[in-house]
Formats: structure tokens, C-alpha cells, sequence
């Protein structure tokens, strides 16, 4: 039996955005509570889920999410990269949430919003992709 210290907060990383629009990363905290030894979360609706594969080499322009969605990585690696510079892989195991979007009024702008994916090294990506709710209503 392992004795792993068992956190009481699930974060999982989050691709938002800030008060002017502009994506970044950020960590959606989710209390987890202690029933007989298994630790959870409350329950978290979900609109549909979608089996993902992009294979090796596959990139994604500039991009916001939309809808808010839980990407839960099976294989390989994607890398997520902001307008700012900043970059995060993402490998089996691993799960965020990509909500980003536009602001009341905006339109895309190319050279402003979103995010950018790409998948690296030499595995093809496979993700769950499970959409949280629809824009506006979470």
C-alpha cells in the first residue's frame, strides 16, 4: 500500500484569457474530497467527448477554444504556445483545459488572440477531448 500524500486540490492546467483578450495560462484548482479513501471532485457536466489523433509533425495555427474543453493526453506530446512566448508540452498523462475565446464584440485577430499547437517528437498525438459546457454557459 502506497502512502503517497494525497492532495485535497486537483489543479489542472488552463488556457484562458486576461481582461484584454490575449490567451494565457493559468490553473483551474478543484477540491477533492475524501470518500472512504478515494479522493473526488464534485461531479462536472459535460456536453460530449471526442477521440483525437493527430500524427507526428501536425500543427494547428493561431486558434482560441471556444467552448471550454478538457483534453485528457493518451500518447505522444503536444506542445501549446501563447502569443507572449510562453509554451507548455502536454504528454501522456497529462490533461488541461483549453477555454480561451473572444470577448464580447471581438473579432479574430491574427496577430492578437489564441494559442497555437503543434505536436513534437516521434509518437502521433491521441487525446480525449471532452467539451465542458458551450460559451456562455460555464
Amino acid at each position: 500500500m502506497s502512502n503517497d500524500l494525497v492532495e485535497s486540490v486537483c489543479s489542472i492546467t488552463t488556457i484562458d484569457i486576461d481582461n484584454k483578450g490575449s490567451s494565457v495560462f493559468a490553473d483551474t484548482g478543484y477540491d477533492l474530497a475524501n470518500r472512504a479513501g478515494m479522493f473526488l471532485s464534485q461531479q462536472i457536466n459535460a456536453v460530449n467527448f471526442r477521440l483525437r489523433q493527430s500524427l507526428q509533425g501536425y500543427t494547428a495555427d493561431w486558434h482560441v477554444a471556444g467552448d471550454p474543453t478538457l483534453i485528457i493526453v493518451l500518447a505522444g506530446v503536444l506542445r501549446i504556445i501563447l502569443r507572449n512566448g510562453d509554451q507548455r508540452n502536454f504528454a501522456a498523462g497529462d490533461m488541461f483545459i483549453a477555454k480561451d475565446r473572444l470577448m464580447p464584440g471581438q473579432r479574430f485577430d491574427k496577430t492578437q488572440h489564441g494559442h497555437r499547437a503543434e505536436v513534437i517528437g516521434a509518437k502521433a498525438f491521441h487525446a480525449v477531448h471532452i467539451k465542458l459546457g458551450r460559451l456562455g454557459e460555464v
